[in-house]
């Protein structure tokens, strides 16, 4: 490795701090604040690390955790756009792309390549890694509604029939373990909470 490619890396760690800066919808569980995207993909690499054995495929925990460190690194060009709000979904996927070419670009080549790759093959959803690193991104926030009397679904005043249809697919093809706890939590949460008419 020569010194431009450890200055390109120097750059690239320097950039991704920027992340710590992009404010989730999601609560802390002590509701102390909002948690950062940097602090959603640290606790979902430890989701990785913790929960492998509830994959419903063969995966490869250091590649899902790989993918789970950088899969909202595009936020910092593009933004965090709350799952719960699909209006503001509009042109996401191609800021994220740019966002992706961007960020990763800074990286020496080959690393560069790795990274993209990752973020690309996360976004599909189709090998057993991916899948499953798709299935903690939408399991760690069912979680954290559940432990803070609603949180994100209270406030963006979500059914449980919403909740089910956008986060049971990706969870249980991910980890269908971990949707039936999930549906649990859910459905006990709206039934303490009833709905309005």
């Amino acid at each position: 490795m020569n010194v431009s490619d450890l200055q390109r890396q120097l750059a690239f760690l320097k950039e991704i701090d920027r992340l710590k800066s992009i404010v989730r919808l999601s609560p802390l569980i002590d509701r102390s604040r909002r948690e950062n995207s940097a602090e959603h993909s640290w606790h979902l690499a430890l989701y990785a690390l913790v929960l492998a054995g509830h994959a419903a495929g063969e995966v490869d925990v250091m590649r899902v955790v790989k993918m789970l460190l950088i899969h909202d690194i595009v936020e910092i060009d593009a933004g965090d756009v709350p799952f719960h709000m699909p209006s503001t979904h509009a042109g996401q996927a191609e800021r994220e792309r740019l966002a992706a070419e961007r960020i990763f670009g800074l990286l020496p080549e080959a690393q560069a390549a790795e990274f993209r790759e990752l973020w690309f093959e996360f976004e599909a959803a189709e090998s057993d890694d991916a899948r499953f690193a798709k299935a903690l991104d939408r399991f760690q926030p069912m979680l954290h509604n559940a432990a803070t009397d609603g949180g994100t679904w209270v406030e963006c005043d979500v059914t449980l029939e919403q909740v089910e249809a956008r986060c049971r697919p990706p969870i249980e093809r991910g980890a269908p373990a971990l949707w039936a706890v999930a549906a649990q939590l859910a459905e006990e949460h709206f039934r303490e909470r009833p709905q309005e008419p």
